[in-house]
């Protein structure tokens, strides 16, 4: 079973951005709602998924991250812009119905702000 890497863009109702990687992003995503990692995303709230990137290569995403988080804020807002242009939380729905609290797989992973 090949495993994914996620980049993924977290915010806030005042737009404050944070990058991160993970190979869970389910996982993750609840996490930070539910404000279990102390540190930054917690003190400032952000848990809105605003923008994820899906690779099948660790190193593949932990590049992308690096070069996402040295990039201006302008450039990254501009990134989530192009693909999610009213910053919508595409995560929302995740954890409101049991039937659906697991992202799909690798193979049936679709990013509605990618396509």
């Amino acid at each position: 079973m090949e495993r994914s890497y996620f980049v993924y863009i977290l915010s806030n109702e005042s737009k404050m951005l944070y990058v991160g990687v993970t190979n869970d992003l389910h996982k993750r995503v609840f996490q930070h709602k539910s404000k279990l990692i102390p540190g930054f995303t917690q003190k400032y709230n952000l848990y809105r998924l605003v923008y994820f990137e899906m690779f099948g290569d660790i190193r593949a995403a932990i590049a992308r991250e690096k070069q996402i988080k040295g990039w201006l804020r302008s450039k990254k807002v501009a990134l989530i812009i192009a693909k999610n242009p009213q910053w919508k939380d595409l995560a929302e729905m995740w954890f409101k119905n049991p039937s659906k609290t697991r992202t799909p797989s690798r193979a049936t992973v679709v990013n509605p702000i990618l396509t």
